[in-house]
């Protein structure tokens, strides 16, 4: 789940993360292109048939019926490492916008399930790049679900 992105080549990546896994992609908008752009379509390839894309007005729009336990907010300011979660299927892995993250608002709806991809550097570097942490996490997640449906 993408919370308000805004760069073009990202969301493609994980699209085609998404493809390749079988999950579907949950976008709230405002986003900060159109899914028409061409940077999109290139990094999206051929994949774009591939996933199923749910688009929201808002974050409150999409959890309104949805339960708040199965959603890991990721964040540089989580205490616990993605690893450290219990994913399950149907679990939502929740990302902000490229330049800020996510608000303070979402992070604060289960803080226990906020959690950080560890780095190094952290004194010099931000954060990783939004579409490997995405293929992290996802990757991770299925995982630990023993990668069902990807045999």
């Amino acid at each position: 789940m993408l919370v308000e992105p805004e760069i073009p080549q990202n969301t493609g990546n994980i699209i085609r993360t998404c493809a390749c896994i079988n999950a579907r992609l949950h976008l709230i908008k405002p986003m900060g292109f159109s899914m028409d752009e061409k940077q999109l379509k290139r990094a999206g390839l051929d994949y774009m048939d591939l996933v199923s894309i749910n688009y929201y007005d808002s974050f409150e729009e999409l959890i309104e019926d949805k339960d708040i336990n199965k959603f890991y907010f990721f964040t540089t300011k989580a205490k616990k490492n993605h690893t450290e979660a219990t994913y399950e299927d149907e679990s939502y892995i929740v990302f902000g916008k490229e330049t800020k993250g996510l608000s303070q608002e979402i992070l604060s709806l289960n803080p226990n399930n906020n959690v950080r991809i560890p780095m190094l550097n952290m004194d010099r570097v931000r954060s990783l790049n939004l579409s490997n942490s995405v293929a992290i996490a996802a990757y991770e997640a299925i995982r630990q679900i023993d990668y069902k449906e990807l045999r």
